[in-house]
């Protein structure tokens, strides 16, 4: 009845805030006594409503219960959905007087007007990092502290941010949304698929400082930059060379002959899978790499690149003898020629061998 009559005769004794069941005035109390009795058994953290822990848990076991009638979508938490609402309804309220932008929520909006006067109030206390929202901070820490509260419930890998476990989840699912649209490759993650595209556009946004070489992904950057730094841990113990631990692999294969890697379609073999892969366009006649400014395909991402030079006339290879540039090393090998010599005996051979060809 006295959900009717609204009596609260349960009265907390620290905030005066008053209840109308003494078990709801129970679970106010541990607001103020800090007491978290609800732990949860993934990660260790703990909870003051036995609520908040079931809401917790969904980050875990990706569970999203709340699922939109309009689009399909699912949540964990019902006022993620309720905020997603309102992008059906366009209800948004909040209007940016620098760009014009209208958000939904006044916490979109405030942290969104951040981005315009370059405020970063959230610094990280292990380094000079700064961000501009909280959530950035706490996924950056996890980075010093070395928390992954995010488990993987098919393997038991841990992550540190939700969003890799989700990327990682798509491996047992074999699920691959990021579709490229030039040749119909699919990715499991976003990343993958713009780092996939580079290849297609010819772009290469990581140069090195020391040779002015660039390269479409970093860890092909990491992986040059060993050259110049003399970085070589690994030897060979046939010929002595050095090389890190991946490269010493596959050089050990020139010496025992090893080629594991076969094509179904003609037996030709490789002692690198990525060598075989590109072997297998010539049986399909796939030619992915496509040039934006001609529209002319090749089946190599390499060809594609020296083929753009046609178009920016860009010129790497240069005579240290006379200073001309060249788009291919193989023009430059060519020109060389006239400096060492090379040019006029090859023209005199031929003479020699067919003295009527001048006649």
């Amino acid at each position: 009845m006295r959900v009717h009559s609204g009596e609260r005769p349960y009265k907390c004794s620290s905030c005066g805030k008053s209840f109308n069941r003494s078990s709801t005035l129970k679970t106010h109390m541990i607001i103020h006594n800090s007491e978290r009795p609800y732990k949860c058994t993934s990660c260790g953290k703990s909870f003051n409503r036995s609520s908040t822990l079931k809401t917790h848990m969904r980050i875990h076991n990706g569970e999203r219960p709340y699922k939109c009638t309009t689009c399909g979508k699912s949540f964990n938490r019902s006022s993620h959905l309720k905020s997603h609402m309102t992008i059906h309804n366009d209800e948004c309220p909040y209007k940016c007087s620098s760009c014009g932008k209208s958000f939904n929520r006044s916490s979109h909006f405030k942290r969104h007007v951040i981005i315009h006067n370059g405020e970063r109030p959230y610094k990280c206390t292990f380094c000079v990092k700064s961000f501009n929202r909280a959530s950035h901070l706490k996924a950056h820490v996890r980075i010093h502290s070395g928390e992954c509260p995010y488990k993987c419930s098919s393997c038991g890998k841990s992550f540190n941010h939700s969003s890799n476990l989700k990327a990682h989840i798509r491996i047992h699912s074999g699920e691959c949304p990021y579709k490229c649209s030039s040749c119909g490759k699919s990715f499991n993650h976003s990343s993958n698929l713009k780092s996939h595209l580079r290849i297609h556009n010819g772009e290469c946004p990581y140069k090195c400082t020391n040779c002015g070489k660039s390269f479409n992904r970093s860890s092909v950057l990491k992986t040059h930059m060993i050259i110049h730094n003399g970085e070589c841990p690994y030897k060979c113990t046939n010929c002595g060379k050095s090389f890190n631990r991946s490269f010493l692999k596959t050089h050990m294969i020139i010496h025992n002959g090893e080629r594991p890697y076969k094509c179904t379609n003609c037996g030709k073999s490789f002692n690198r899978s990525s060598v075989l892969k590109t072997h297998m366009i010539i049986h399909n006649g796939e030619r992915p790499y496509k040039c934006r400014s001609c529209e002319k395909s090749f089946n190599l991402s390499f060809t594609l690149k020296t083929h753009m030079r046609i178009h920016n006339g860009e010129r790497p290879y240069k005579c240290t003898n006379c200073g001309k540039s060249f788009n291919h090393s193989s023009n430059l090998k060519s020109h060389m020629r006239i400096h060492n010599g090379e040019l006029s005996t090859h023209i005199n051979a031929q003479i020699e061998e067919n003295p009527t060809h001048l006649t």
